[in-house]
C-alpha cells in the first residue's frame, strides 16, 4: 500500500548523478524529508538507477521513459509526476520543485509550492536547443511565470537570479535567498593516487556557458611552466567531453580528464590542486540569470584559491577572496594563473579564508537552516 505523504520533493534532473545539482538536491530533499517524517521524491533516472527506491520514510521514483527530445521529455516527466502525485492529493503539505515541470502537475495538488529557482529553461533552453524558436521561448517563459507567481515561496541561491524572478512578477517579498554551501574537507584528506605533481583544477559540467574552451586556450599560455598540468573533474560522460578533448590535442595541452567522480573523489583533487579555476563566461545564462557555482563553494570549503571570472554571481561567493579576470579572455585569465602560483603564500592565505568563510555560515547545515526558515514562513502563511 502506497504511503500518504505530507511532502514531496520534485525534480527534473537525474538523481543521484555527479552534477553539482544532485548534491543540492540531496541536501534540501534531506531538510523537507527530515521535517516530515519521509516524503516523496520524483527524479529522472537512468544507467543503472532503480525506477523505484525505497530509503526509510522516503519513496524515491524515477521516470526512465526515453524520450529524445527534451521538451517532449518534460511533457511526459509532468504527466507521470502527476499520476505520481494523484494518491496523496489529500495529504500533501509542502511540494518542493526546482522546475516549471515539476511545478505544474504539483499546482494541482492544492499543496503549498516552495519553487527552488536555481535556473530558468527559458534562458538555459537555447544552449541546449539552439534552435528553439522565439515562439517557444516565449510560450516557455509564460509558463515559468505562471508557475513561479503561483508559488507560496520561491527560493533563489544568488540575488542574481532573485532579481530575474522578481523581473517575472514575482512579490519580492515572497523571494528568499539560500545561498548553496559545502562541506569543509578535512585537512588531511589522502592525495589522489594518480594526481600529477602540481596542478590547476577545474570542477563541474561542460556545457558552453562553463567557459572550459577559454581555460584550455589560457593554459595553452602557460607551457613554459613545465611543471604545472591541467586536472578537469567532469561532471558529464568522456564521450559528451569529445569537443573539448579534440581542442586540448588542437592546442598541445596536456589535460588529466576524470569523469563522474564520487563526490568525495573530486574533494581530494580541489584539496591538494594548486588553484581551482571558474571561467564562467559573460552570456545571458550567467549574467541575466545568474547561478552560485558549487564548484566555487566546494573550493573554497577545500582551502583552495580561486581563479574566476568576474561576474556579479562569483563575486557574490567569493566576495574578496578570490582572484577575478575579465570572461572570455584566456590571455587574461592565465597571467592571473601565473601571478598567483607565483606568490604561494598568498594562495594558502585566500584559500585557509575562504575555507574559514564556509565554516562560518555557509555548510549545508546553514543551508539547510536557512530552508527550514523558509518553510516556517510557508506554513504560516
Amino acid at each position: 500500500m502506497t504511503d500518504a505523504h505530507r511532502a514531496a520533493y520534485i525534480a527534473f534532473d537525474r538523481f543521484p548523478s555527479a552534477k553539482g545539482s544532485a548534491v543540492h538536491i540531496r541536501h534540501m530533499a534531506a531538510e523537507l524529508f527530515d521535517r516530515h517524517g519521509g516524503g516523496l521524491l520524483c527524479v529522472l533516472g537512468g544507467g543503472d538507477l532503480p525506477a523505484y527506491q525505497r530509503e526509510g520514510g522516503v519513496e524515491i521514483v524515477r521516470f526512465t521513459d526515453v524520450v529524445p527530445n527534451l521538451l517532449d521529455r518534460a511533457r511526459a516527466f509532468s504527466a507521470w509526476v502527476a499520476d505520481r502525485l494523484e494518491p496523496h492529493h489529500d495529504t500533501l503539505e509542502i511540494c518542493h520543485v526546482r522546475d516549471p515541470w515539476s511545478a505544474l502537475p504539483a499546482l494541482t495538488t492544492g499543496a503549498r509550492l516552495v519553487y527552488e529557482a536555481n535556473g530558468l529553461p527559458s534562458i538555459e533552453l537555447p544552449y541546449a536547443w539552439p534552435m528553439a524558436a522565439p515562439s517557444t521561448l516565449a510560450k516557455i517563459r509564460e509558463i515559468e511565470e505562471h508557475c513561479l507567481r503561483r508559488a507560496s515561496a520561491v527560493v533563489v541561491p544568488s540575488y542574481v537570479i532573485g532579481t530575474a524572478v522578481t523581473d517575472r512578477g514575482v512579490a519580492p517579498d515572497r523571494v528568499h535567498l539560500v545561498p548553496n554551501g559545502a562541506d569543509p574537507v578535512a585537512a588531511d584528506v589522502p592525495r589522489p593516487p594518480d594526481a600529477p605533481g602540481r596542478y590547476v583544477v577545474y570542477v563541474g559540467a561542460l556545457q558552453p556557458w562553463q567557459g572550459v574552451d577559454v581555460l584550455l586556450r589560457a593554459f595553452a599560455r602557460l607551457a613554459d611552466l613545465t611543471d604545472l598540468s591541467l586536472v578537469v573533474c567532469s561532471s558529464v560522460t568522456p564521450s559528451r567531453s569529445r569537443p573539448l578533448v579534440r581542442l586540448a590535442e588542437r592546442l598541445g595541452v596536456p589535460v588529466t580528464w576524470r569523469f563522474q567522480l564520487p563526490h568525495e573523489d573530486v574533494a581530494a583533487w580541489l584539496a591538494h590542486a594548486e588553484l581551482s579555476v571558474a571561467p564562467l563566461t559573460a552570456t545571458p545564462r550567467n549574467l541575466e540569470q545568474g547561478c552560485s557555482p558549487i564548484k566555487v563553494w566546494e573550493s573554497m570549503a577545500a582551502g583552495t584559491a580561486v581563479v574566476a571570472s568576474d561576474l556579479p554571481v562569483i563575486r557574490e561567493v567569493l566576495g574578496d577572496l578570490g582572484r577575478f579576470v575579465p570572461p572570455d579572455r584566456p590571455a587574461e585569465l592565465a597571467r592571473a594563473v601565473r601571478v598567483l602560483l607565483e606568490y604561494p603564500e598568498i594562495c594558502r592565505d585566500l584559500g585557509e579564508r575562504s575555507r574559514q568563510k564556509i565554516i562560518g555560515g555557509y555548510t549545508w547545515k546553514h543551508a539547510r537552516s536557512r530552508l527550514a526558515e523558509v518553510y516556517d514562513l510557508v506554513v504560516a502563511h
